[in-house]
């Protein structure tokens, strides 16, 4: 699974927990200048985004909301905690059971 990661500066935590969970192509868009991200396509292998929303602004969500919809990509959306990200994924690919995550 290839998985587009929008927001925030460092990700390491996020990466490894995304591994784990069947991610084998991990990408990074900082958004840290909202321009440059509101310009690139969301890359043609992308099969799920996690945006990071503590660290985005309106406009740059509802772009990529937009586009991954066109595309039928799922979005999964979390504040920037591990702990968050995993529960959202888990939650977005109906992996609760099998790890323990409760709805």
């Amino acid at each position: 699974m290839s998985v587009l990661v929008v927001g925030a500066d460092e990700i390491t935590p996020i990466k490894a927990v995304l591994s784990d969970l069947g991610a084998s192509k991990i990408e990074h868009w900082d958004a840290r200048n909202e321009n440059r991200v509101n310009r690139k396509s969301i890359p043609l292998d992308t099969d799920c985004i996690v945006m990071l929303t503590s660290f985005l602004n309106h406009n740059t969500m509802k772009k990529i909301k937009n586009d991954a919809k066109k595309r039928k990509i799922p979005i999964v959306c979390a504040k920037r905690s591990v702990s968050c990200v995993f529960c959202e994924f888990c939650k977005i690919f109906d992996l609760d059971r099998e790890f323990g995550c409760s709805k």
